[in-house]
């Protein structure tokens, strides 16, 4: 079949992927010209979702230029290569493993590995962090070559049989049938783990020696949280990083308190307007777009979290009308939400009963993360406003980017004529929190919250860093069709820390190299 004809195909199949499918508000599309958008009109295209400017001050090369504060480079730069390097000796280990594992399966008959993967493909979701969340080797247990690391088999605890089965036995979590894996917030400095390693109860002690002073240095603790916050002091440390809280511990309580009254007051006197004509359609594109945020966890199918979601979103609208709301804004209260729920729970999110909470603690949830996620768009209001020449920018630097550091993915998206905005747009839209599951989302927010410019000017690197990673599955893919499907799905459902950190150290290299040399960057 020719590239023109999977590209047809392919659009009548997901048009529903494409961000806006790509097609103006009002303008119906011609099924004989299903391929790749006019560059000329490329952003225009997106005016069926934001109907209005902002006044943008940032300048135009803002992507280009090095952040003015300095992470005190050495630290992270060695942190980086020290990720990299454990990241190399644990890959060993586990290939030296898997392979005494093949060995042992060898020994089974036929019939018993057949039970094995029916078993392996009912329990899935049973895996441990400790294997699920860890790069996997390129052979599967029948010795075949797999695509990638995370479409290796997953053991059954279930299974009695033979060596191979007790290994996957002791590295089991108990039977949680409701949550599949890629929802699960379980992962190191999370709920459902084994006990601290000496390493992570050391970094602990740090955070809270330095959050216990009366001014809190934040250079220091954004040095700390560069590589990982600790569950326990995550919330503290998020509305510190956020500027939400002041650095004077005397003062917190009363700042508090004060935000938390006027977000309420912001309640009263603006929610009762949600059915007025002219905001009805703002109320009913937040109304809709709520129940598809995180569908798989059951905490956010709640009706009462819905509607603090929904007062959220609506409040944020109204107070900046030169945006209002886009879709995708709602994706980025979750992080929060769940990690200031936290700070009330010890037991599992994923399932946790939001009424058991006193309404107090509620409210004061839905306060502080109303106030952090306005933090964050007030770094990234241009990706949300007409034509949105934030996202315009940085899928642009994107493409030039990736063209310096692999000119081999580069060219073969463009011999099968796929265009950056075609999965990029969503990576920018939503800082690929629908790429990641959630726990990788709130690890990577750790680092952003420590970076100058850390969901704008990082976010790029990032996001260079993470297609690279695909290289060798993007390579392999030998049609337009193909490479879409690829990059609307990749594969990380199986992510965890480890992953997010080898990304993100990753990243920072390649901001150290470019970021200084903004003539080497634009060729």
């Amino acid at each position: 079949m020719s590239g023109d004809g999977n590209k047809k195909q392919f659009w009548k199949r997901n048009a529903a992927k494409v961000p806006g499918s790509l097609i103006k508000a009002g303008q119906k599309p011609s099924p004989a010209t299903p391929g790749k958008p006019k560059k000329a009109t490329t952003f225009q295209e997106f005016e069926s979702i934001t109907s209005d400017a902002w006044d943008v001050g940032d300048d135009d090369d803002e992507l280009l230029a090095m952040a003015a504060q300095n992470l005190n480079i050495e630290v992270v730069m060695e942190t980086a290569n020290k990720v990299i390097e454990n990241h190399s000796k644990l890959h060993e280990r586990q290939k030296m493993d898997d392979n005494t594992h093949e060995e042992g399966a060898d020994n089974n008959d036929e019939e018993e590995e057949e039970e094995e993967e029916d078993e392996e493909d009912e329990e899935g979701d049973l895996t441990s962090p400790e294997l699920s969340f860890s790069f996997q080797s390129n052979l599967d247990t029948e010795g075949r070559l797999v695509k990638s690391h995370s479409e290796a088999p997953i053991g059954s605890p279930k299974d009695a049989a033979g060596e191979h089965a007790a290994l996957y036995r002791q590295r089991s979590l108990p039977h949680r049938p409701v949550i599949p894996l890629v929802a699960r917030m379980a992962d190191q400095n999370t709920s459902g783990t084994p006990a601290m390693t000496e390493r992570e109860a050391s970094r602990l002690d740090k955070f809270k020696q330095l959050l216990a002073g009366p001014n809190t240095d934040l250079e220091e603790l954004r040095k700390l949280s560069w590589s990982g916050v600790p569950r326990q002091v995550r919330p503290i440390t998020w509305k510190l990083l956020s500027g939400y809280l002041p650095a004077n511990a005397e003062r917190r309580e009363n700042v508090l308190q004060r935000k938390r009254q006027e977000y309420f007051g912001f309640i009263q006197q603006y929610y009762d307007s949600r059915n007025d004509e002219h905001h009805q359609d703002t109320y009913r594109q937040i109304h809709i777009d709520i129940p598809r945020t995180n569908p798989l966890i059951p905490l956010f199918q709640q009706a009462s979290v819905q509607e603090i979601f929904e007062r959220i979103l609506f409040i944020w609208a109204i107070r900046h009308p030169a945006s209002g709301y886009v879709q995708g804004i709602n994706d980025l209260v979750t992080p929060f939400f769940v990690v200031y729920v936290f700070e009330y729970i010890e037991e599992e999110v994923e399932n946790f009963d939001v009424s058991s909470l006193q309404e107090e603690a509620l409210r004061n949830i839905e306060a502080d993360s109303f106030w952090c996620m306005s933090k964050l768009l007030d770094g990234i209001q241009d990706n949300y406003t007409f034509a949105q020449p934030g996202i315009q920018r940085k899928v642009k630097a994107l493409e030039e980017l990736v063209s310096r550091i692999d000119e081999s993915v580069h060219h073969h998206m463009q011999h099968y004529e796929v265009e950056y905005l075609q999965f990029a747009f969503r990576w920018m839209n939503n800082l690929l929190m629908r790429e990641l599951p959630l726990r990788c989302t709130i690890r990577l927010w750790d680092t952003y919250q420590a970076e100058p410019e850390g969901f704008s000017h990082f976010h790029l690197y990032v996001c260079a860093a993470f297609l690279v990673r695909w290289r060798k599955e993007i390579l392999e893919e030998r049609d337009f069709q193909g490479l879409m499907i690829l990059l609307q799905n990749l594969p990380t459902m199986h992510w965890g820390n480890e992953e997010v950190s080898v990304l993100l150290a990753e990243a920072y290299r390649l901001k150290f190299a470019f970021a200084d040399a903004p003539n080497h960057y634009k060729r």
